[in-house]
């Protein structure tokens, strides 16, 4: 009897492996043959922890379990996919995964994180066969017809930064994975790591061959223990496959990889930032141009891509480019991992093709605060993104219809909030997050964001609130326009966007005690 776990740190946190050691010893009692695979997780994090049973009708899924479930499970005959209150049925007839669109996502939560041959038997490796038979220059320009932009929060077309290291002259070239998946809210590449790394090495491996790299390395933040022991370990395999090497796949052509752990510094999300670690530096910003794609790690031309970025390039070689930018709108093509949290009722990982609005995500999707309140706002694209009401929750996911807003995508991440929030203290957030994060290389950062908390706290005391709201819009256009990176330059975002979708919270000027009568 097969059964499948999840061993992705959402779901160990939310006692997977207690029930998977309870599984096996119940089946020891019972006299039962039970084989225990770990997986990574399918994403709907409010069903963990549960278990899939391999039946002769498919997986069957139960859940959420509780340690005293497991007894009741055998009882009632689950190793045969019977009934039982918990029973799920197939997850794929789950309508939270029924209607999405996985492509990045396919395998996870399906196969063994760390058995090539179920990655090869669910389509791995065939991006890579294909690519291994084109030019270097077809490989991208088949990148380039998928319209797929970076999806670590930039929003970069892929395919024109691989063309440019492409075309650089230079006696090495680098791929380099930012992995360093920071932004509140958002769970992505760490699941995806956890949960289907061969996807992400199958990528990296494509890049090398796109742009004549034959070394890359994944930065990892220190916070993913778990996906950088499944990385570096999948790493291995790979290596002893000879999917990786002096000779890839019997080809002859070397790419090599190594996964490097980070040491908590939010600001080496930014690409250059995570340059100068990777050289064995402070993680500060480096001013632009140079951009990485000419002159990046160790001065040489480097690919710098989100997780979710490489890891879709295996389904574009396989499928084909076309095929990947027949789903989304406008010039955000493709599909986009959604990352639902915070005050929501069914919080998880959601991959649809752009265009899908906020409500769809928020409603059809999360079922609406967990706490059964009105939802007051949702903040979309992380620490660094605005926050919008309720009142335009028909957004659509898109790049340019988010930016329209004076907001943005980021990395995909969305946290709701419900009518308790008060958007004046998550402002104040904003540069108390900057200024712990900063990397203090530029003034308007560094010494903005601290001034940006004491006018907010004068603010919400009811100081001079006319005369500081002045000095608040002005540090904040100061920090736009002259910030050396996007940490300074965002961080004034979700603060004017709370200042104009909820001037009711900094309404806090104090009044006579006749005025509140």
């Amino acid at each position: 009897m097969k059964v499948f776990v999840s061993s992705d740190t959402a779901s160990l946190a939310l006692g997977s492996r207690r029930i998977a050691a309870l599984l096996a010893e119940e089946a020891s009692r019972r006299g039962l043959a039970l084989d225990i695979v770990s997986t990574g997780s399918r994403g709907l994090f409010w069903l963990e922890p549960l278990v899939e049973v391999e039946t002769g009708e498919g997986r069957v899924a139960y859940g959420p379990l509780e340690p005293d479930d497991v007894a009741g499970l055998f009882e009632a005959g689950f190793q045969e996919g019977k009934e039982h209150p918990l029973r799920l049925g197939q997850l794929e007839d789950q309508p939270y995964l029924a209607r999405q669109t996985r492509r990045t996502f396919a395998r996870c939560g399906i196969v063994d994180p760390l058995s090539l041959a179920d990655y090869q038997a669910h389509g791995g490796y065939s991006g890579l066969e294909r690519a291994l038979l084109l030019e270097p220059l077809a490989i991208v320009d088949e990148v380039k017809l998928s319209g797929m932009r970076g999806r670590g929060g930039a929003g970069f077309p892929t395919g024109i930064k691989w063309n440019t290291v492409l075309h650089a002259e230079a006696d090495q070239k680098y791929i380099v994975c930012n992995a360093d998946e920071g932004d509140s809210g958002t769970f992505a590449d760490r699941m995806l790591m956890e949960g289907d790394p061969f996807a992400l090495i199958e990528g990296m491996t494509i890049a090398g061959l796109a742009v004549g790299a034959t070394k890359g390395f994944i930065y990892i933040r220190s916070e993913y223990p778990h996906a950088y022991r499944t990385m570096t370990e999948a790493i291995r395999v790979a290596t002893e496959a000879g999917c990786l090497g002096s000779s890839v796949l019997g080809s002859g052509r070397a790419f090599t990889l190594e996964a490097r752990l980070g040491a908590g510094a939010y600001i080496c999300g930014e690409e250059t930032s995570l340059l100068e670690s990777l050289e064995g530096k402070r993680g500060m910003v480096r001013a632009k141009p140079p951009l990485p794609a000419v002159h990046g790690l160790f001065g040489r031309p480097t690919v710098v891509n989100n997780v979710l970025s490489l890891a879709t390039v295996p389904w574009i070689l396989t499928h084909g480019g076309q095929a990947y930018a027949d789903f989304g709108m406008g010039r955000s093509r493709g599909t986009l991992p959604v990352q639902l949290a915070g005050n929501v009722k069914r919080g998880g990982l959601i991959e649809l093709a752009f265009g899908t609005t906020l409500r769809e995500v928020i409603e059809d999707f999360g079922g609406g605060t967990a706490t059964g309140r009105p939802i007051k706002a949702v903040q979309v694209g992380g620490p660094l993104g605005a926050y919008f009401p309720a009142s335009m929750l028909d957004l659509p996911l898109d790049y340019e219809a988010l930016a329209a807003e004076k907001g943005l995508l980021g990395h995909g991440g969305i946290v709701v909030f419900d009518d308790s929030v008060d958007l004046s203290r998550q402002a104040r957030f904003a540069f108390e997050f900057c200024a712990a994060e900063s990397c203090g290389k530029c003034t308007p950062c560094r010494v903005g964001a601290v001034r940006g908390v004491e006018v907010m706290d004068r603010i919400i005391a009811g100081i001079e609130p006319e005369k500081n709201f002045t000095v608040l819009e002005d540090l904040c256009t100061l920090m736009t326009d002259a910030s050396l990176c996007a940490m300074g330059g965002l961080t004034p975002v979700p603060v004017m966007s709370a200042l104009t979708h909820f001037p009711e919270d900094f309404d806090t000027v104090p009044r006579t005690p006749a005025a509140a009568e």
